[in-house]
C-alpha cells in the first residue's frame, strides 16, 4: 500500500510546472539527484541517498522515473505515486563496486530507453549527492547528449508552498517548540552537554500528543561558552558551567518538512553586554518580520534589520534569512532566495523563510530565529515561543 503524503494531483501539478521550466530552458529531460527534489516530484522517502539514485523527468512521459538500488525499489513502491514501469532498479553489484561498474551506467541505459540519450539533459551539477564521477560517467556513456547545469530548476519551484505543505511546517513548528523547551529545561550548571542534546532529540522524535517527529536534516547545534561565536558546533562531553552562554538551533521535522527555531540561554546571571545584544537581536528580528509583505524584495527586508542594529553601532555581514522547508541531510535550506544585500527576489505569498539574524563575536554570540510564511499582508510566524534571552 502506497503511503504518499499528498494527493496525486499535487504531484501532477509539480511535474507539470517542472516540465514548463524544462521547455523554457529548452531541455528534453532532467536528472534530479537532490533527495529533497526527488521527494518533491515523486514522494520517495528513504535513507538511501548514500548510494547513487535519481529521478528522471522527460517531456514525453506522464510520470517521472525513479532510478535507484534494487533493495530500495520496494521503498519507491511504498512511498511514491509512480506506476511499476516508472520504477527502475539496478543490481547490487553496482554499489561501491571494485569493478568497472557504476550506477550512472544503469542510469545511462534508462536515458537511452527514454529516448533522450542524444538530447539536451539538465543535471543538478551542484547537488550534494551528485558526484564528479557521476558527471564524467554520463558524459562517457552518452557522447551524443548535451548536458546542462539545471541545479536549482526544481528548487525554485519549491519556494512557494501549498496549503498541505504549510500544514506540515506548522506541525513541525509544534515539535520545535517541544524540543526547544526540553533543551532549555535540561541546561544547567554541572549537566553534560550531551544530556541536553539527548533531551532535544527526545522532543524532536517524540513530537506532540497528536503526532510524532521525523529526523531533521541538521542535528541540533549547541555551541556553548567561549564557542558561541561559532554557530555550527554541536555538543561535547563538557559540563555546562556558571557563566556559559548556550545557543540552541534545532528544527522539528514532519514528513520531511522543517520549521527551524533558535534561542540563546545563559547559565547564571547574564552580563549586561550579552543581555543588551539579545535585546538588539530581538528588536532587529521583529523589525525585519514587520517589513515582510508580498512585493518587497529580500534585500529590502535585510536593510530594515541592518538599519535597526546600526543604531547600536552593530553590524552583521551574513545573510539574515533563507528559503527552506522540505529537506534531507545535510541541509533544510532550498538554496534559492536569501535576505541579504543584492538579492532582489520579490516576496510572494506562501514563500517560507528561516530568519536567523544572529550576532557572533570573538568571545560570545546570540541567536534568536523564526520560521515564517509570507502571507497576503505580512509574516505568519510558525512557532509560538518567547523571544528573549533565557537563563538557567
Amino acid at each position: 500500500m502506497q503511503r504518499t503524503i499528498f494527493d496525486d494531483s499535487e504531484y501532477e501539478r509539480r511535474l507539470e510546472r517542472t516540465k514548463e521550466r524544462l521547455r523554457e530552458a529548452e531541455l528534453d529531460a532532467l536528472v534530479v539527484a537532490d533527495p529533497a527534489n526527488m521527494n518533491y516530484l515523486t514522494g520517495y522517502d528513504g535513507w538511501s541517498f548514500y548510494v547513487h539514485q535519481a529521478v528522471v523527468v522527460s517531456l514525453e512521459r506522464d510520470e517521472p522515473v525513479w532510478v535507484g538500488r534494487g533493495m530500495d525499489a520496494n521503498g519507491a513502491r511504498a512511498t511514491t505515486w509512480l506506476d511499476e514501469e516508472s520504477i527502475r532498479a539496478y543490481d547490487d553489484d553496482y554499489v561501491h563496486s571494485p569493478y568497472d561498474r557504476h550506477p550512472m551506467d544503469y542510469l545511462s541505459a534508462v536515458l537511452e530507453d527514454l529516448d533522450v540519450d542524444d538530447g539536451d539533459i539538465g543535471l543538478e551539477m551542484d547537488a550534494y549527492y551528485f558526484t564528479a564521477k557521476s558527471y564524467t560517467r554520463l558524459q562517457k556513456n552518452l557522447p551524443e547528449a548535451d548536458f546542462e547545469d539545471a541545479t536549482l530548476l526544481v528548487n525554485w519551484l519549491r519556494i512557494k508552498k501549498s496549503e498541505q505543505e504549510l500544514d506540515y511546517m506548522r506541525e513541525a513548528a509544534r515539535i520545535s517548540e517541544e524540543a526547544m523547551l526540553a533543551g532549555l529545561d535540561a541546561i544547567e550548571e554541572g549537566v553534560p552537554e550531551y544530556e541536553a542534546a539527548a533531551a532535544i532529540y527526545d522532543g524532536l522524535i517524540r513530537g506532540t500528543d497528536d503526532f510524532g517527529g521525523d529526523y531533521p536534516s541538521i542535528v541540533p547545534l549547541m555551541p556553548s561558552g567561549d564557542h558561541t561565536g561559532t554557530p555550527h558546533l554541536t555538543w561535547t562531553d563538557r559540563e555546562f558551567e556558571d557563566g556559559d552562554p548556550v545557543i540552541i538551533e534545532l528544527s522539528g521535522c514532519r514528513h520531511r518538512y522543517h520549521s527551524p527555531l533558535a534561542r540563546t540561554t545563559f547559565v547564571g546571571d547574564p552580563p549586561v553586554e550579552i543581555q543588551r545584544t539579545a535585546d538588539v537581536v530581538v528588536e532587529g528580528l521583529e523589525a525585519a518580520l514587520d517589513a515582510v509583505e508580498p512585493g518587497v524584495t529580500c534585500e529590502s527586508v535585510e536593510k530594515v534589520w541592518r538599519d535597526t542594529i546600526a543604531q547600536y553601532d552593530l553590524e552583521k555581514e551574513d545573510r539574515i534569512a533563507y528559503t527552506m522547508g522540505l529537506g534531507y541531510p545535510p541541509d533544510w535550506g532550498e538554496h534559492t532566495a536569501s535576505m541579504r544585500p543584492g538579492d532582489e527576489t520579490v516576496l510572494e505569498k506562501d514563500m517560507t523563510f528561516h530568519m536567523i539574524p544572529g550576532l557572533w563575536f570573538d568571545d560570545f554570540g546570540v541567536e534568536l530565529s523564526e520560521t515564517f510564511r509570507v502571507t497576503s499582508n505580512g509574516a505568519e510566524v510558525l512557532a509560538d515561543f518567547p523571544r528573549r534571552l533565557f537563563t538557567s
